[in-house]
C-alpha cells in the first residue's frame, strides 16, 4: 500500500474525509476508490459513496478476496445508514468470514455490530442481543468499543431498563473520547438526550402530563393498570396482554382507560371504535361482541362491565388506571416515530422496520405528505421520505411491531 492511500486510510480512521479526499481525489485505482467512497459516506454523500464502493470491490483482483470484503463491509455501512435496511445479509456474512479468516477481527467485528444495529432498528431486540454476545470487545480500538456500547445502550433502552443504558453510555463516552472523533462523541450525546427526553404522555383521570424513559419505567413497575398506546399493550407489571394485532379492541380498551373511571357511552365507543355513527342496531350488536371479545382478551388484568349507560373498565385489584400514548399522537406514529431521525427512509424499509407490509406503510405515508408531515424526493426505487425532526422528542420508546390496520 502506498503511503498516499495509508494516510487516506488514517484520516477516515480519525474521522477527517476531507483529509482522506485531498490525499486520493484524483485516483481511480481500487484502494482510491475505496477511500473515497468512506469518505463520501462520511460526509453524507451516499448515493456516491455507494457507487464508489460498488467500483471498487468490483475492480479489485479476484486474489484480493480481503480487500473486497472490506468494500461489501464499507456498502452495508452505507446502507445501514441511508436506511435501506434490504441489503443481503447472507453477502455480509460471507464477508465477514473472509475477515476473520484474514485475521482482520477489527473489521471482522464492525461487520457484527452493523448487523446488531440492524437488528435492532427494526425491532429484533433478542437477535441483536445474541449477535453482540458474540463479539468479544476486550481488546478492540476504541471507536468500536463506542459502538459496543452503544450497542449495549440500545437494547437496554429498548427494554425500558434505564440504570444499565446510563453505564452502556457511561462507557460509551469515555471509548469515544479515548477514540477523538467528533461524529462519534456526538452520537453518544444524542443517545444521552434521549434519556431526558418526553417518551410518552401519561393520560390518568382527565389530566396528562410528558413522562421520561426513567419515569415510564417506574410506572410499568407500579401497581397501575397501564393500557401501552405505544405498543398496543395492556399491562400490570409483568403481565402483559398484547392487542397489536387487533386495532379494534386497543381502540375500545383505550378509549375506557382514557375515561377511567367514568363509564363511557355505547354511541360515543361506537364512533370512535368503528368510525361510524350509530344509525342502526347492528353497530350496536357489533359493539356487544367487540367487548366480549375484549373482556375476554383482558380476563386475567381487568373486566369490561356493561352499565345503564355503557361500558366501564374495572382493575382486578383495585389498582389506578393510566393510559401511556405516544409524545405525538397520531394515527401514524409508528411510521412518523422512525421518520424523526432525520434520516431518508424507502417505504420499503419502513415496512421491514415496523413488521407491515409495504402497502400498508404506503397509505400512511400518503396520508402524512397530505397532511404535510412528511415529504418525498426521488422517484420509483429512489424514492425517500423524510420529516424534520421534532426537537425534543426520543424516537426509540416502544415502537409496535405490527402497524395496526385500521
Amino acid at each position: 500500500m502506498d503511503a498516499l492511500i495509508t494516510a487516506g486510510a488514517r484520516a477516515l480512521a480519525a474521522g477527517d474525509p476531507i483529509g482522506a479526499l485531498n490525499r486520493v481525489a484524483l485516483r481511480d485505482d481500487p484502494p482510491a476508490l475505496a477511500l473515497r467512497g468512506i469518505a463520501m459516506a462520511q460526509r453524507g454523500d451516499f448515493g456516491r459513496a455507494r457507487v464508489l464502493l460498488q467500483r471498487a470491490r468490483r475492480s479489485f483482483g479476484r486474489k484480493e478476496a480481503l480487500a473486497r470484503a472490506r468494500c461489501t463491509i464499507a456498502e452495508a455501512e452505507v446502507a445501514l445508514a441511508s436506511r435501506d435496511l434490504g441489503w443481503p445479509a447472507d453477502a455480509v456474512d460471507r464477508a465477514r468470514q473472509t475477515l476473520e479468516q484474514h485475521g482482520d477481527r477489527a473489521n471482522a467485528a464492525h461487520a457484527g455490530y452493523l448487523e446488531a444495529r440492524r437488528q435492532l432498528l427494526i425491532g429484533h431486540i433478542d437477535d441483536a442481543e445474541a449477535t453482540l454476545a458474540r463479539l468479544e470487545p476486550t481488546d478492540f480500538p476504541p471507536p468500536l468499543l463506542a459502538v459496543h456500547e452503544l450497542l449495549t445502550a440500545g437494547i437496554a433502552l429498548r427494554r425500558l431498563q434505564t440504570r444499565p443504558t446510563r453505564a452502556a453510555l457511561n462507557r460509551a463516552r469515555q471509548a469515544a473520547d479515548e477514540s477523538g472523533i467528533p461524529a462519534l462523541a456526538g452520537e453518544v450525546d444524542n443517545a444521552f438526550q434521549v434519556l431526558e427526553a418526553p417518551a410518552a404522555r401519561r393520560v390518568s383521570m382527565g389530566s396528562e402530563s410528558p413522562m421520561r424513559l426513567e419515569e415510564v419505567e417506574a410506572l410499568f413497575a407500579s401497581d397501575t393498570l397501564v393500557v401501552d398506546a405505544c405498543r398496543y399493550l395492556v399491562r400490570h407489571r409483568d403481565q402483559v396482554v398484547s392487542l397489536a394485532g387487533r386495532p379494534v379492541l386497543f381502540t375500545l380498551a383505550r378509549i375506557l382507560a382514557d375515561a377511567w373511571p367514568v363509564e363511557v357511552s355505547r354511541d360515543t365507543l361506537t364512533h370512535r371504535a368503528f368510525r361510524l355513527e350509530p344509525t342502526d342496531e347492528s353497530l350496536r350488536v357489533r359493539l356487544r361482541v367487540e367487548m366480549g371479545r375484549l373482556r375476554t382478551a383482558l380476563q386475567p388484568l381487568a373486566s369490561v362491565s356493561a352499565t345503564g349507560g355503557g361500558y366501564a373498565l374495572t382493575p382486578r385489584k383495585g389498582q389506578d388506571v393510566t393510559l401511556l400514548a405516544p409524545p405525538v399522537d397520531d394515527r401514524h406514529g409508528a411510521v412518523l416515530a422512525l421518520l424523526v431521525d432525520g434520516e431518508a427512509w424507502s417505504s420499503s424499509s419502513l415496512a421491514i422496520a415496523l413488521g407491515t407490509s409495504q402497502r400498508t406503510v404506503q397509505r400512511a405515508l400518503d396520508a402524512l405528505a397530505q397532511a404535510g408531515k412528511v415529504q418525498a424526493f426521488g422517484r420509483g426505487r429512489a424514492r425517500r421520505w423524510t420529516t424534520p425532526s421534532v426537537p425534543g422528542f426520543t424516537t426509540t420508546l416502544l415502537l409496535p411491531s405490527p402497524l395496526p390496520v385500521h
